[in-house]
């Protein structure tokens, strides 16, 4: 490879593994993130097979004792999160897309990214190295509550939870590192008339997600630090007996757990404001609106943690007003979903994969945001707490935003980041039977939830009041087992593709953003002379023109 920047050639190690090339290291952090997306979903896969048929041995896996589920629930919610959802649509999406964005050469600390990339994989080592410590993995949730987590056993077992701590603290580390890059780039390395309100949607959700990361995280990773001191130095801080209090870390847990819920849904949305006008072939409803309502996200994003202390001993008169601050929040993400239900009024739709999964994100997400509403409010949430209501709704929020989201971004930007496109039937494959197969879990849930039926129970078949709905959790578990095997047409599909997929031009779905006129996939520098931007992103079908697009970089004058 030819280095576009230094002129010297640059060998294998130095191109894919030792990279500084933003690109390269968003696909490092995205192939990572697919990785450990696999081991979330065997995790899911056997402790609902344990749900389903309690006490018999999981195929691909043998006995489930209640040690082992325990870990594995513990695990699936923290993979998920954390070594799915974030590195892929944080650091991943952002890396590779955000300088090509703004028209940068890379992005502003290229050593830092790199740093941030393996300081990220050394945490999925500890995390996976966790399940083979004595002890096995982490059993105690993947919030990490204590006085249950805050005592090791020196007997020589627990050490899996140490690990946990360690590798969350670096996961931690890697995305502080990769978001003040996205920042920095941002405000320092835009190319020529790229403003700020002509910057694409995606680098404002990205911003605001690093924004919002970045002040929440501190008193999460100072709890982490007190709770791994308890653990190995029998410090007190959450310990009663020792004058500890264990709410201190509910209060430093959620202070971030619940703005880093928006960490994830701003980037998903992001990729939404990319793919829906694209293949509505309209101009993004209300930009600026959509811009301030982020804001306003942001900041609301700071006072709404402790609706999950609810049944923790609040005070009702703030619980009130903490009910308040999460009906309050949902507004200026109603007001991003009507600007995108505005885009797809009366639209020209392409319904190419990419597009399918933006609408099943969208129609899904809805669902998550209105079995929220329940869960804000004092009086239910009492009742819904801890049950599998609580369990279909995070799932309603955050499997769209995680996998709908990540998927339509991948099909979208394949062609920029490999030269090829991916299949369409069987991306269509694909999105059907994720839909469907989504749809047919978390229903069922919803009813257990009502019912009564508390999450983290090992075996339900112990329990009268739930023997009536057993047969719901082997439907759950069926179409989870279905859900895992739709994913094998987009494996297929990726890789294939890679080598054997239709050779894409420059623009396929002749998009406005700046990526769009760079080589396909862009070599190192990015661009081939630095743009000039004369344009906001989102011009499409202007009356007066005829053609239905206007690239950003392209000159009053000239046709596209």
């Amino acid at each position: 490879m030819y280095h576009m920047q230094t002129g010297h050639a640059v060998g294998f190690w130095r191109k894919y593994v030792f990279s500084t090339d933003h690109k390269v290291i968003g696909l490092q952090y995205m192939i990572t993130g697919l990785f450990m997306a696999i081991l979330g979903g065997f995790l899911a896969y056997a402790f609902r097979m344990q749900l389903a048929y309690p006490n018999e041995a999981v195929p691909l896996f043998g006995q489930v004792g209640p040690d082992v589920y325990n870990a594995m629930v513990t695990m699936h919610g923290t993979i998920m999160l954390f070594w799915v959802a974030q590195p892929i649509l944080v650091s991943g999406f952002g890396n590779y897309l955000v300088p090509l964005q703004l028209g940068a050469e890379d992005m502003c600390f290229p050593r830092l990214n790199m740093l941030s990339y393996w300081t990220f994989l050394v945490s999925t080592v500890l995390l996976v190295a966790s399940f083979f410590v004595p002890g096995g993995a982490m059993g105690g949730g993947w919030t990490g509550y204590p006085p249950l987590n805050a005592r090791m056993d020196y007997t020589g077992v627990d050490w899996g939870g140490t690990l946990w701590i360690l590798a969350l603290a670096l996961e931690f580390a890697a995305a502080l590192m990769s978001g003040i890059n996205v920042l920095s780039t941002t405000l320092n390395m835009r190319t020529k008339g790229m403003t700020l309100f002509r910057m694409p949607l995606f680098v404002w959700m990205q911003n605001a997600a690093n924004l919002i990361f970045m002040f929440s995280v501190g008193p999460l990773i100072a709890g982490a630090l007190m709770l791994l001191a308890d653990r190995t130095l029998q410090t007190g801080f959450f310990i009663p007996a020792q004058g500890g209090d264990p709410l201190l870390w509910q209060h430093l847990f959620w202070f971030f757990g619940h703005p880093e819920v928006y960490v994830l849904l701003l980037p998903a949305l992001g990729i939404l404001t990319e793919v829906i006008p694209t293949f509505a072939r309209k101009p993004i409803f209300g930009y600026r609106m959509i811009v301030y309502s982020v804001v306003a996200a942001g900041v609301l994003s700071f006072i709404v943690w402790a609706h999950h202390q609810f049944v923790s001993g609040i005070n009702p008169q703030l619980a009130v007003a903490f009910s308040l601050t999460t009906i309050m929040i949902s507004v200026p993400f109603a007001v991003i979903i009507f600007s995108f239900l505005a885009t797809l009024w009366r639209a020209s739709i392409e319904y190419k994969v990419a597009m399918l999964f933006a609408l099943g994100m969208l129609a899904e997400f809805l669902i998550g945001g209105v079995t929220g509403i329940h869960l804000a409010s004092t009086s239910t949430d009492i009742y819904l707490h801890d049950t599998y209501f609580v369990v279909a709704h995070f799932h309603y929020t955050m499997f769209p935003v995680t996998f709908f989201g990540m998927f339509a971004g991948i099909y979208y930007w394949f062609p920029k980041m490999f030269g090829r496109k991916m299949n369409e039937g069987l991306g269509w494959i694909h999105f059907l039977v994720t839909f469907v197969a989504f749809n047919v879990i978390f229903i069922p849930l919803f009813a257990f939830g009502l019912a009564g039926h508390q999450r983290r129970i090992y075996d339900p078949s112990l329990w009268e009041n739930l023997v009536p709905y057993q047969h719901l959790h082997v439907i759950a578990t069926a179409a989870t087992i279905v859900l895992l095997l739709g994913q094998i047409p987009f494996v297929f599909n990726f890789f294939w593709s890679m080598k054997k997929g239709r050779k894409a031009e420059r623009n396929p779905w002749k998009s406005n953003t700046l990526e769009w006129d760079t080589p396909s996939p862009p070599g190192h520098g990015n661009f081939e002379a630095a743009p000039v931007v004369y344009r906001w992103p989102y011009e499409y079908s202007a009356p007066d023109r005829e053609e239905d697009y206007r690239p950003q970089w392209l000159a009053p004058e000239a046709k596209p």
